[in-house]
């Protein structure tokens, strides 16, 4: 990266090698702003925690006002149609239609 550069990962730690990272941060070349790690959680005494010029999350930065709204929104969405006998976003249908063949 060429000097002066700002790493943002909110992707996946690993994508990044990162004692190039580290190297590239300590030498004062680049800023860094992650949300993610190779190791999680981070170790309190990691070596990225200890530089000014690194911004660091806890694996949490898609959690905003906006985000959390539409999460309840979905979830009492999806709870009110499986109560009218609709369910939506099933991940594994056949539970209900399962469920249903088993005697009571």
């Amino acid at each position: 990266m060429k000097p002066g550069a700002v790493l943002i990962n909110t992707a996946r730690g690993p994508i990044v090698e990162e004692r190039a990272l580290l190297r590239a941060l300590e030498q004062g070349r680049i800023a860094a702003g992650l949300d993610v790690y190779e190791q999680e959680p981070l170790p309190r005494d990691h070596p990225l925690t200890r530089l000014e010029n690194v911004a660091l999350l806890p694996h949490r930065g898609y959690v905003t006002e906006e985000v959390l709204a539409e999460f309840y929104a979905q979830a009492v969405e999806n709870i009110l149609n499986y109560l009218d006998g609709r369910p939506t976003n099933l991940l594994n249908p056949e539970a209900l239609s399962n469920r249903a063949r088993q005697p009571a």
